[in-house]
């Protein structure tokens, strides 16, 4: 009788709402237990009984009467994990999936997701019910060179995908252009949906994650948003510094953030600099992503590129047979292109290509001539404005201010540091340096560059943004 009244209700409800709220929102509620007008009904999030609640509870308890099933309460639960099945399915069946347990909360047989998904996008229009960005099929972990400088990014990554239980949460990766962030979070959706092929795993940037809350706000669609978000099992947020300063997109981000940590559900995030120093990002947003395990990618040094190269040119010598690649060019441009992968790698795919149409052996002289401009441009020199303007902007204060006469602490540290960089990332001499910031004495530099090196090991912050600055500057 139970299961009859619930058949008659979500049917009832399917010719009511519509198919498209249908599946969103009835879909996925399944009916554990009717008795003393109390109809206990469990869903995959807390978020979803309260909507479910809000706009169909009346109409729920209503269809329920007419099906002749007294209920005068609905209670939605959503199941603990790892509960044991019921004794029966909805359906009275008792079914349980193949290895002898019931589908977790919120998943449904692989025929029930197909359906579901072809109904998403008949109603949408779109290819499916997860609005994320297309996996690279090349960025894989086997395509994944592993050195020094991203060892501890990579073992990260790899225990993420594993699954099993979540052992941090977020996984935030950092690093500067081209050192492999995104190669590693799409890694970790190909692995996952490898080893778990019924988990939602959503990867998109967060300038996606941005458009469709936008869109979401001028289609009056924000519940469905988010539901959506907020029902996936691994959530993965690619560049997440492009929500800074958007007020609403934040606060969005920030309760899908804690909705999905509740729910114990997977988060990655990656970004070009650490949490806490994104600027414009709100303070309880860096709290939170600071609260799970923080990786920096590193710049590669020259053993890591030696290694992405050789394992590159392994693959191109089975694409381009007959060309003969002469010994020291890898450790050649290895040594010369430094600036990130991604410059190193276009470097070698058209060192191949033009030496395939030539007709060429690839020798140390076909590479200088065909990398010319990639060679020149990886020996550009960062400049004493360059440096004063990148302080200035970190550390918000006027370029006037930073090489003029003023000596408050606000401008004098930011003053010293610039100087610090000067010496060690350009080659002007003191003296040089000192005209560039208004006319000072060489031993007034001098006096700045010592007090920055003294107070480095002191000052946990001045380091790190030393650091920063020296990634901003030479990227």
């Amino acid at each position: 009788m139970t299961n009859d009244s619930w058949g008659r209700v979500r049917d009832e409800l399917l010719r009511t709402v519509g198919r498209n709220n249908y599946v969103t929102w009835i879909e996925p509620l399944r009916l554990s237990d009717l008795k003393n007008g109390i109809a206990r009904i469990e869903v995959p999030t807390s978020f979803m009984g309260d909507w479910v609640a809000r706009n169909f509870g009346d109409q729920i308890r209503t269809l329920f009467q007419k099906a002749g099933a007294e209920v005068e309460r609905l209670e939605f639960h959503v199941p603990a994990i790892g509960a044991a099945p019921r004794a029966k399915a909805e359906d009275g069946t008792g079914a349980v999936n193949g290895r002898g347990a019931r589908p977790a909360a919120g998943s449904a047989p692989a025929e029930a997701r197909s359906e579901a998904r072809a109904a998403r996008a008949g109603a949408r229009g779109d290819e499916g019910d997860l609005p994320g960005a297309p996996l690279d099929a090349r960025f894989t972990f086997d395509s994944f060179v592993v050195g020094k400088p991203n060892e501890l990014a990579h073992a990260a990554a790899r225990r993420v995908a594993e699954g099993g239980p979540v052992t941090f949460n977020p996984l935030f990766l950092y690093g500067g252009v081209g050192l492999g962030k995104t190669h590693l979070m799409h890694a970790i959706a190909h692995e996952m949906q490898l080893r778990r092929p019924e988990a939602r795993v959503l990867y998109l940037s967060a300038e996606k994650f941005m458009y469709q809350f936008i869109q979401a706000l001028r289609e009056k669609q924000i519940m469905d948003f988010k539901e959506l978000f907020r029902s996936v099992d691994v959530l993965m947020v690619d560049d997440v510094q492009f929500i800074a300063g958007k007020d609403s997109t934040q606060e969005e981000f920030f309760h899908t953030f804690n909705a999905l940590v509740d729910q114990n559900k997977q988060i990655v995030i990656s970004a070009d600099r650490a949490p806490g120093e994104i600027k414009d990002l709100e303070e309880r947003i860096k709290s939170r992503l600071q609260c799970g395990l923080v990786v920096d990618l590193h710049p590669t040094d020259y053993e890591l590129r030696l290694g992405i190269l050789q394992t590159k040119a392994d693959g191109y010598r089975q694409q381009y047979r007959g060309l003969v690649l002469a010994d020291g060019v890898l450790e050649f441009l290895a040594h010369r292109i430094t600036t990130n992968v991604r410059v190193l790698e276009g470097a070698l795919t058209r060192l191949f290509a033009f030496a395939s149409l030539v007709g060429r052996e690839i020798t140390l002289e076909l590479a200088q001539d065909c990398l010319a401009d990639i060679l020149r441009a990886s020996d550009r020199r960062v400049t004493v404005e360059e440096i004063q303007r990148k302080v200035a902007e970190h550390y918000n204060v006027r370029l006037s201010d930073l090489i003029g006469p003023k000596r408050v602490r606000t401008i004098a540290r930011p003053r010293q540091i610039a100087m610090y960089l000067c010496k060690h990332m350009t080659t002007r001499s003191l003296p040089e340096i000192g005209r560039r910031f208004g006319g000072r004495d060489h031993t007034t530099i001098m006096h700045g560059i010592r007090k920055v090196e003294e107070l480095r090991g002191q000052d946990q912050q001045l380091a790190e943004d030393l650091e920063l600055l020296r990634r901003l500057l030479a990227a």
